[in-house]
């Protein structure tokens, strides 16, 4: 009498001795390869500020703890000419903690997707600078193409990404690693930008102390670009767009939440803030959504928007050579 296949479930196959096609060999082995060289994935109970990553290519993610804070901008700090866009103090209590990426998605990360889903060599209307007229200006360029930096590495961040593309990045990444990725919500970006401080930015309330943890609109930017915004009396070491990781963390080791790039977060924008916004630490997603938030400012970002609670408000369909963004996973 002949022996009954013992059946076995391999990341998701169930797999005999009697199995033997080349497609399902196939993918138990890529099965493996990828589980195989992934960290173990921290529970929702990992101490903060634990790192990780679900694969070898995938963002550097920190555990950020669950926590309150007030979210929007204090009366002390208030400056009469962003009061428009800023949001009257709220009380927030982010309920779960999540895990966000410790850098901005850079170019390195977002090109392994952008190959797999055709986005590579496709022109965009991009935000670009234009040395010849000293200025920025719409051009269609390939999101890998821009000209700032000149000379762009794996590390520094992508940009000429549009919300909906950072978006689908985190749904590729989503399916293949089988962890929920997606943006964070405008609540959790400010929560992990303030790191537990209420001063204006995470290093204090004086912007020329930041030129060690910031890449701003500094004095070297502005000997390079002549535009008239103000910025920061110091000078970070870039005249634009940096590598991720290039200065100091924030208390919760996070780099580059002010400065480097702006970063898309999950939020529909609305001004005034509706009143019934979730304060959980969830998006707001029911109220202006032909626009979507962005935060942090970056490089040559005036300096009053080069605060955790400055709330940028663009289309989603917006690519620039400032704007790129940074994933949240579930934990």
């Amino acid at each position: 009498m002949g022996h009954a296949s013992k059946k076995q479930v391999f990341c998701g196959f169930a797999y005999t001795r009697g199995m033997r096609t080349l497609t399902t060999l196939l993918q138990v082995m890529l099965c493996f390869a990828i589980v195989g060289t992934a960290q173990a994935a921290p529970a929702a109970s990992a101490a903060a500020g634990t790192t990780f990553r679900d694969c070898p290519s995938c963002p550097e993610m920190v555990v950020i703890p669950a926590g309150a804070f007030t979210m929007g901008t204090l009366a002390r700090h208030r400056v009469a000419t962003e009061v428009p866009a800023e949001l009257e103090p709220v009380r927030v209590t982010v309920t779960h903690p999540f895990a966000l990426g410790r850098y901005e998605v850079t170019r390195g990360e977002y090109g392994e997707f952008a190959a797999a889903t055709g986005r590579n060599g496709v022109a965009v209307k991009c935000r670009t600078w234009v040395e010849a007229v000293q200025g920025f200006r719409d051009l269609m360029i390939p999101w890998d193409a821009p000209n700032v930096p000149r000379n762009p590495t794996p590390r520094h961040p992508a940009t000429c990404i549009d919300w909906h593309d950072a978006v689908a990045y985190a749904a590729w990444l989503s399916a293949k690693t089988g962890r929920h990725y997606r943006l964070p919500s405008e609540a959790e970006w400010e929560y992990a930008a303030k790191a537990g401080t209420d001063t204006l930015r995470h290093w204090g309330d004086d912007p020329d102390a930041g030129c060690e943890y910031a890449n701003t609109n500094d004095r070297r930017t502005r000997a390079r670009y002549p535009l008239a915004w103000a910025g920061m009396n110091c000078d970070d070491g870039f005249e634009d767009v940096a590598p991720v990781g290039s200065l100091k963390p924030n208390r919760f080791g996070l780099y580059d939440m002010i400065g480097n790039v702006w970063e898309w977060v999950e939020d529909c924008y609305a001004m005034p803030h509706p009143a019934d916004a979730p304060t959980d630490g969830s998006a707001q997603t029911k109220v202006g959504c032909d626009r979507r938030g962005s935060k942090g400012g970056s490089w040559v970002t005036t300096l009053t928007r080069q605060t955790p609670t400055f709330r940028g408000r663009d289309p989603a369909t917006l690519t620039s050579q400032i704007f790129g963004f940074r994933i949240a996973r579930d934990l």
